[in-house]
């Protein structure tokens, strides 16, 4: 049996956590900054966890399950 290959644009995107979750960064924070308020960049800034339903894509896009 062939080895599985991780995705390689999900390892770049996506990293494991202590306890098996998934974190992300959020989007809309690349360019075109100027007209997003001071609030909107800083919320930006803080990373999250992806959501219970993209779980099982992603942890296949990894090669985790």
């Amino acid at each position: 049996m062939p080895k599985v290959k991780t995705n390689s644009g999900s390892k770049k995107r996506f990293a494991l956590t202590g306890s098996g979750k998934i974190k992300r960064k959020h989007a809309f924070k690349s360019h075109i900054l100027t007209k997003k308020t001071k609030k909107q960049k800083r919320n930006l800034t803080h990373s999250g966890l992806i959501s219970r339903v993209d779980t099982a894509n992603v942890k296949a896009l990894l090669g985790l399950k």
